[in-house]
């Protein structure tokens, strides 16, 4: 066995700078004696690393703590609002949307942009995504938020630590390594990269929205992404079950009809090639989702066929999930969210036929509470997780640039105090 060696100074306070952000994120109000209960740390510790946060702006005090009896009330410690946010990116097969989110959870910019991605060249689709990640930032900056850090969605196969896309079928992708080529055309992205499936931060930026509502015992659930493809990302226990590679989820290729109609992926009868976004809106006769929509509501007998035959095969496809990991709760998102109503008792009566669980323990199905917009606040919110989970790197970039602009600023009134040429 290697021996690594004590670890130096600036690697204790780099994970007791994180122990101790993760302390105030876990319990907002929390005092800093609170902290250092909670973290083993000593007070004068706590005190010290509770002002570096403060500084940077990631932690918030708040005033005295409420609280009955004796002793010295402490200030109530809090995730900044005025932090740094998380800027998310989804590549959708038929859009693209960004999306800014703070410490605190609150979306301060939100864009969605109707394009086809699909069997357009890799270099062409991250063009126009390097483009709209820089008028997001623009804006970001136009309104003094400070970014720090980007997380894109891709619908397909991830190799997560690399940022590279092994397979995104509907996107007609392989081997593209994406964090490469956006870091190439947009130099200057702030903070950390992360690149994940769609589908995946879909599902965990609905578990911290439900755990933001106190509903924290819905921790196991199947969050269904259905859009022109169709994801599943699983959390059991409040964590993402994601497989062995990180490649679990594919809902979408799920054999339901042996002789079906080829998917991208290579196979037939794949559910996405009869229960996804696009097969519902051939078989409805809808251009679109909101005339679909439209079509329903006023009882439309192919539209409501359409959807009805989607949601029977989303529930056999389902059944097979709910019985081998017994999952109490089927979560509808993307374009299902929407689709709901008309969606929810048809996959519910095929739940109720084919899982073994279900006279004793019935599977609810519900929507979404983020519907279509999970993905790319998820991936924001992972561009942020890099922030919370590591702050002091965080701080040290945060400080670089603010000596930055102070000797840019310095340097331009000392250069306009002298004589000009001309004088």
């Amino acid at each position: 066995m290697t021996d690594s060696g004590p670890a130096g100074q600036h690697t204790v306070r780099r994970h007791n700078c994180a122990l101790v952000l993760g302390a105030i994120a876990s319990s907002p109000g929390v005092s800093r004696a609170g902290v250092a209960a909670r973290t083993g740390l000593t007070k004068a510790t706590v005190s010290t690393l509770v002002d570096r946060l403060v500084t940077a702006s990631l932690v918030r005090e708040e005033g005295r703590q409420h609280r009955s009896g004796p002793g010295r009330r402490g200030t109530s410690l809090s995730l900044s609002p005025d932090g740094p946010c998380g800027l998310g990116v989804e590549i959708g097969v038929d859009y693209l949307a960004t999306c800014v989110v703070g410490l605190t959870g609150e979306v301060r910019d939100e864009r969605v942009r109707r394009v086809d991605n699909r069997d357009r060249p890799p270099g062409r689709v991250l063009a126009r995504v390097a483009q709209e990640l820089g008028r997001a930032l623009a804006r970001a900056e136009g309104e003094r938020i400070t970014v720090g850090g980007v997380g894109v969605a891709v619908p397909g196969l991830v190799e997560a630590p690399s940022g590279r896309v092994i397979v995104a079928p509907n996107l007609g992708w392989q081997d593209v390594d994406l964090a490469a080529e956006l870091r190439r055309r947009v130099p200057v992205l702030p903070g950390d990269l992360v690149v994940g499936n769609e589908a995946n931060l879909a599902a965990v930026a609905e578990l911290d929205a439900l755990r933001h509502r106190d509903e924290s015992v819905l921790d196991s659930f199947v969050h269904v992404s259905g859009e022109v493809g169709i994801g599943a990302g699983i959390v059991l226990g409040g964590v993402l079950f994601d497989g062995s590679h990180g490649f679990g989820g594919e809902l979408g290729h799920f054999p339901v009809q042996a002789r079906g109609p080829r998917c991208p992926c290579g196979a037939r009868g794949c559910l996405e090639r009869l229960a996804g976004q696009d097969a519902i809106l051939e078989r409805a006769r809808a251009d679109d989702v909101e005339t679909l929509v439209s079509l329903l509501d006023a009882g439309e007998r192919t539209a409501t066929a359409a959807v009805r035959s989607a949601g029977r095969m989303l529930g056999s496809a389902l059944s097979a999930v709910v019985n081998l990991l017994d999952v109490p709760t089927i979560v509808l998102g993307g374009t299902y969210a929407r689709l709901h109503p008309w969606l929810a008792d048809p996959l519910t009566a095929e739940l109720t036929d084919r899982v073994m669980g279900s006279p004793w323990r019935p599977v609810e199905v519900r929507r979404s509470v983020l519907g279509a917009e999970a993905a790319v606040r998820g991936a924001a919110a992972s561009a942020l997780r890099t922030v919370l989970t590591d702050p002091d790197t965080y701080i040290a970039r945060f400080t670089q640039a603010e000596e930055r602009t102070t000797n840019s600023v310095g340097n331009r009134i000392e250069g306009g105090s002298g004589s000009s040429p001309a004088s």
